[in-house]
């Protein structure tokens, strides 16, 4: 039976007295309609004035996304930099058309040294680092199905590898780089806490800076909030960059947490 002029009215008022009662979004039980995820598309079904059950598939509850990780020698210039602290505006609020951060300093900054070294960060450059490749596992809980976290208080990801340890009890000064579309639902939230330099980039524009050498920082981000400076619309795709550098021998932590559920990782 359909909801009449007086019921919504009712149902208004409710609303504007605090209640959480929501107006249906579906008027016919038994309805279809198409509904889509970023792994393909499906039907869902009008149950109770409500859209449910889209059969689109979706990305694993676990979610492995490939990263490049890259070894530097503790003599680097921007490496077991003298300088300490929070460092911010090192990189400009916009990917360069190459994907990869530009460089802001001038012609330094706090704990970096110019372009032309900051440039060798995520760039392949024979003779001054060495790369690989390596899966950052973001995992969601029993207690928690719908948010994705990936702790590593401890992270060195490449002790004895590549350029070797150089002495330290693991492979310190290092960057990681990640690359991979998303589709921005709503209600999204991410949440980075870690040392070094932290970046991450949501359709090309910074989203969040905690650059420098410094002690554990966090951030976050609620991307509903940030929509409109990010220019990102729900139910659309967007490119996820995070760039992470690992510059001095004090320690490395990396906590990412994230209800992000849709990146680019579909079951085969």
């Amino acid at each position: 039976m359909a909801t009449s002029v007086r019921g919504l009215l009712l149902l208004a008022l409710l609303a504007g007295c605090g209640a959480r009662t929501e107006l249906p979004v579906c008027q016919v039980e038994g309805e279809k309609r198409e509904c889509e995820t970023i792994c393909g598309k499906g039907v869902e079904t009008c149950v109770f004035g409500k859209w449910e059950g889209c059969t689109a598939p979706r990305p694993s509850t676990t979610i492995p996304i490939g990263v490049t990780i890259r070894d530097f020698s503790a003599s680097h210039p921007d490496m077991e930099e003298l300088s300490i602290g929070l460092d911010l505006g090192i990189v400009e609020t916009n990917l360069g058309s190459d994907g990869k951060p530009v460089y802001a300093g001038n012609p330094t900054t706090l704990t970096t040294s110019g372009k032309a070294s900051f440039d060798e960060w995520y760039r392949d450059v024979p003779g001054i680092n060495a790369s690989t490749s390596f899966t950052l596992e973001l995992a969601s809980g029993p207690g928690a199905p719908n948010l994705y976290q990936f702790n590593a208080p401890d992270f060195f990801p490449i002790d004895g590898q590549l350029l070797g340890n150089e002495g330290n009890p693991h492979n310190f000064h290092f960057t990681l780089e990640m690359q991979i579309p998303f589709r921005y639902v709503g209600g999204e939230s991410l949440t980075f806490r870690g040392d070094d330099d932290l970046w991450v980039f949501i359709n090309d524009r910074l989203a969040i800076d905690l650059g420098g050498v410094h002690a554990t920082e966090s951030r976050t981000i609620l991307l509903d909030d940030e929509a409109e400076t990010l220019g990102i619309t729900k139910g659309e795709v967007f490119p996820f960059a995070l760039f992470f550098a690992e510059r001095h021998t004090s320690g490395s932590n990396f906590y990412l947490e994230t209800t992000i559920a849709e990146f680019d990782v579909c079951p085969k």
